[in-house]
């Protein structure tokens, strides 16, 4: 089975979408799996979900359960399937509820402050 450690994710996170701040947090997480790099969950109410749109698309994962999807509407683009979230997450990893983690692409960046 894979390992994952959820911790507090220190200092001030901030996620960009198309130039513009989509959300800035001092209470993210950081989730770390084995094999994969860190990952970072935002709160959901530190995000302007006003750009988020939900989509059909979902995944599951064995460990965390099933995420679903938003995409990212900004001036200029919309950047498909770029933000997921764990609506009911497995009992091991339930901190992440109610966070979101973005898909770093050209235009959407996560950035440590």
């Amino acid at each position: 089975m894979s390992k994952i450690t959820i911790t507090p994710a220190a200092g001030t996170w901030v996620v960009r979408a198309g130039g513009a701040v989509l959300g800035e947090s001092a209470n993210a997480l950081s989730l770390q799996e084995d094999g994969y790099a860190p990952v970072i969950y935002f709160p959901r109410g530190d995000i302007a979900m006003a750009f988020l749109d939900r989509t059909d698309h979902s995944t599951t994962c064995p460990h965390k359960g099933q995420a679903t999807y938003f995409s990212i509407m900004s001036k200029s683009t919309t950047y498909e399937n770029a933000a997921w979230s764990y609506e009911d997450p497995k009992a091991d990893v339930a901190q992440i509820k109610d966070h979101l983690a973005f898909y770093g692409q050209d235009g959407v960046t996560v950035e440590h402050l």
